[in-house]
């Protein structure tokens, strides 16, 4: 492989994994829309945001069925 196609397959890698962090957040609850909003902004943050959010903000959300049921 060349270069380039290296440089191609690490942005559709990344470009993957803003889509899934995006729908994750989407289909999340952080207990109010700023926090929902600040979680989305970083994970538009290219190269850095997603793997920050799956690392840290992944598992702080509540799925919104999941609160449903609790309420």
């Amino acid at each position: 492989m060349d270069f380039s196609t290296i440089v191609i397959l690490i942005g559709v890698l990344f470009y993957a994994l803003t889509c899934l962090a995006i729908f994750d957040i989407a289909r999340k609850d952080f207990g109010g829309v700023h926090l929902k909003a600040l979680w989305a902004f970083i994970a538009l943050i290219p190269f850095f945001g997603p793997p920050i959010y799956f690392v840290v903000g992944y598992r702080r959300g509540t799925p919104k069925t999941a609160a449903l049921k609790g309420s």
